[in-house]
C-alpha cells in the first residue's frame, strides 16, 4: 500500500513497504478530479431548491449521478431545474414537489420515487425566536418537517438498500445539535434527535452495504442564513461584513474558521459521504462545522 508523505510544489515522494520513488509534479497538466464511483447511481434530496440541498444537488450531477431534486412548489422545482440544466452532466435530472409538513404531500411523494440509491434527508426550517415566546405549534411543526421528514422517506427507501445490498442514508443535521443555540432551542432540538435516528438507523445496516450518516454543518451562506444576516444588520444600522463579524465573535466564538461556510464546501463533504470511497463510515456524526464544537471525539 502505497502512501504520500509529503506534497512539494515540483515533486512528490511516495513511501511504500520497501521502496520510496519520487513522482515529478507538473501544475500546467490539467486537474485530476477523484472520481467518487456514484455515475448512474440514483440520489433523492429533500429540500434540494435551494442553499446547501441545491448545492448537494449540483455536486452529485457532476459526478454522473441521477438527481431527483424537492421543494415545496412546482415553481421553485422548475427555477432550480433551469439553473441545474446549464450544467453539463451525463445523469438524469427530475424533481418532485413536496411540502413536508403535510403528510399526505409526504405519502405522493414517497409514491413517486422508485429506485433510490442515495437519500439525503436535507429539508428543514429554522427561525430564532426566544425560548418563552416558542409555542407549542412552532415546536410540533419544527419536529414535523426536521425530523419527520426524514423518519418516513428512510423508512420507505431503507429497505430497498437492504434487498440491493447497497445504499446511503444521510441526515443533514447542524452543529446546533451538540452546541444548542439559546436563540433557537426549538431547531436544536429537532437536529439532536437526527443524529440519534441516524444512529440508530445505523444499527439496522449490519454486515450490508448500506451506511447511515449524520453531516454537521456550522453556519452556512445558505439563502435563508444569508437573510437572517441581512435584517440583523440592518436592525443593528451596520454592514453585512460587520455584522458577520459580531455574529461569530458574540454567538460563534468557538469557530476556528469565524465565517460562514459556503454551501458548495457543505456539499463535497456530503457528496463524498454518499460514495463508496467512505464505505467504513457508518453510524457517524461527521462535522462539517468549522471547529464551533469544541471537542476532540
Amino acid at each position: 500500500m502505497l502512501k504520500v508523505l509529503i506534497n512539494l510544489p515540483t515533486e512528490i515522494y511516495v513511501i511504500g513497504y520497501s521502496t520510496t520513488s519520487k513522482i515529478l509534479f507538473n501544475p500546467s497538466r490539467p486537474k485530476l478530479n477523484m472520481d467518487l464511483q456514484i455515475k448512474n447511481k440514483t440520489a433523492f434530496i429533500s429540500g434540494s431548491t435551494n442553499g446547501i440541498g441545491l448545492a448537494i444537488a449540483r455536486k452529485f450531477l457532476e459526478e454522473g449521478t441521477n438527481v431527483i431534486i424537492n421543494g415545496r412548489s412546482q415553481n421553485s422545482i422548475d427555477q432550480a431545474l433551469k439553473e441545474l440544466n446549464r450544467l453539463k452532466f451525463s445523469g438524469t435530472l427530475s424533481g418532485i414537489p413536496a411540502d413536508f409538513s403535510n403528510v399526505n404531500e409526504v405519502d405522493k411523494l414517497i409514491s413517486e420515487l422508485s429506485d433510490v440509491d442515495i437519500l439525503i434527508n436535507n429539508v428543514g426550517v429554522f427561525e430564532p425566536k426566544p425560548f418563552s415566546e416558542i409555542p407549542d405549534e412552532d415546536w410540533f411543526r419544527f419536529f414535523e418537517v426536521n425530523v419527520m421528514s426524514g423518519v418516513r422517506l428512510s423508512r420507505a427507501l431503507l429497505p430497498n438498500m437492504l434487498r440491493k445490498n447497497w445504499g446511503r442514508i444521510i441526515f443533514i443535521s447542524s452543529e446546533s445539535a451538540e452546541f444548542i443555540p439559546e436563540e433557537m432551542i426549538h431547531y436544536g432540538m429537532t437536529k439532536t434527535a437526527q443524529i440519534a435516528i441516524s444512529r440508530g438507523l445505523s444499527e439496522l445496516t449490519k454486515g450490508t452495504h448500506v451506511t447511515v450518516n449524520s453531516i454537521l454543518p456550522g453556519p452556512t451562506k445558505s439563502a435563508g442564513v444569508i437573510k437572517f444576516i441581512e435584517d440583523l444588520a440592518k436592525a443593528e444600522n451596520l454592514s453585512i461584513d460587520e455584522t458577520e463579524k459580531n455574529f461569530f465573535q458574540k454567538n460563534r466564538p468557538t469557530s476556528i474558521i469565524q465565517r460562514f461556510a459556503e454551501v458548495d464546501e457543505v456539499a463535497n463533504t456530503v457528496v463524498y459521504y454518499s460514495s463508496p470511497l467512505a464505505s467504513v463510515s457508518n453510524g457517524a456524526a461527521i462535522r462539517a462545522e468549522g471547529g464551533i464544537i469544541r471537542s476532540i471525539l
